[in-house]
């Protein structure tokens, strides 16, 4: 039986001489979840992914991952619990991508057999006996994936796994994720690509300077931010006061512009809006509901002269 508190960090702080990169950071995340970091460069999740990775030891606290201490158990539960897909992959590009794969595959103890499935899974089948130098950048993740994939682990640590990949394609990955969660198994994604990941998330966890900043389901993001859902009316200018009389006293935050009518409501406020907006005389010609996304969750909790900040070094590169 899976243990549900699949991996544990607990008051984990981690020190480089003087700097503090890490300052007491508390996780549970059990088995089946999707989990995904998100923060600025340089707010931590490298550093915690190499600490549940069992690459350094943290300064102080506990790691626990599938009941092993990474630091000490690392080449245990890369053979058998864990998968591993890092941001840059890099692999021997004279070798097609069969032989790469079975290459890990014997690192990993695991039977070669299994390699034309995985391979198949990822969409790569095709171009297996090919040279891996001649794989585009999204090939070359696909393959990382793979790799990751070997053994059927029981937890998945993919870094921006739908790097230079098409649309298309980043779908079938994330469907492959939500396969494997579905089965019981644990992703934990770190990625930039907010709007993407929304979808995928059971848990996110918002990081900033090294600390965890807010940490929960997307339900529970809304509501810890207390941002307004939006819902906009569509009316003909004819039928503008009669609609704006009778949602009078709605809410305290109305506004008008051209033939749109806002309404700002809290989300626990949602249907009580809805259900007197839809019980209206003829005049409203449609209703759109905006609720917050991610973006909007994480700019509302990460200061405005960090988001800056990052925008600034997206724009240099």
């Amino acid at each position: 039986m899976v243990d549900s508190s699949l991996i544990t960090v607990t008051n984990v702080v981690k020190r480089y001489r003087s700097e503090t990169v890490l300052k007491g950071i508390d996780l549970n995340i059990g088995a089946g979840e999707c989990v995904v970091l998100v923060g600025h460069n340089g707010a931590g999740k490298t550093t915690l992914m190499k600490l549940i990775l069992g690459l350094i030891k943290p300064t102080e606290g506990a790691i626990s991952v599938l009941g092993f201490d990474p630091s000490k158990d690392r080449a245990r539960l890369l053979r058998k619990g864990l998968g591993y897909l890092p941001e840059r992959v890099a692999f021997y590009e004279s070798m097609t991508g069969l032989e790469v794969l079975r290459f890990y595959a014997r690192l990993k103890s695991e039977p070669i057999a299994g390699c034309d499935e995985i391979l198949e899974s990822v969409g790569l089948f095709d171009a297996k006996e090919r040279p891996v130098q001649t794989y585009s950048k999204g090939m070359k993740q696909r393959l990382g994936l793979a790799q990751a994939l070997l053994g059927d682990p029981q937890f998945l640590l993919l870094d921006e796994p739908t790097s230079g990949l098409d649309p298309v394609v980043r779908r079938q990955v994330y469907d492959l994720i939500n396969r494997k969660c579905a089965e019981g198994k644990t992703a934990i994604i770190s990625s930039h690509s907010l709007n993407e990941v929304e979808s995928q998330a059971d848990h996110v966890v918002i990081m900033n300077e090294g600390e965890v900043i807010v940490s929960g389901s997307m339900e529970s993001l809304y509501e810890q931010s207390g941002l307004p859902t939006i819902i906009t009316l569509s009316v003909q200018e004819e039928n503008k006061d009669r609609v704006l009389e009778q949602i009078n006293g709605l809410t305290s935050s109305i506004s008008v512009k051209d033939s749109k009518i806002e309404i700002s409501c809290s989300q626990k406020d949602k249907m009580t809006v809805l259900q007197a907006v839809m019980s209206l005389d003829n005049g409203v010609d449609d209703i759109q509901i905006s609720a917050p996304k991610l973006d909007d969750i994480y700019l509302h909790f990460i200061p405005n002269k960090v988001v800056a900040s990052e925008r600034e070094e997206e724009t240099r590169a």
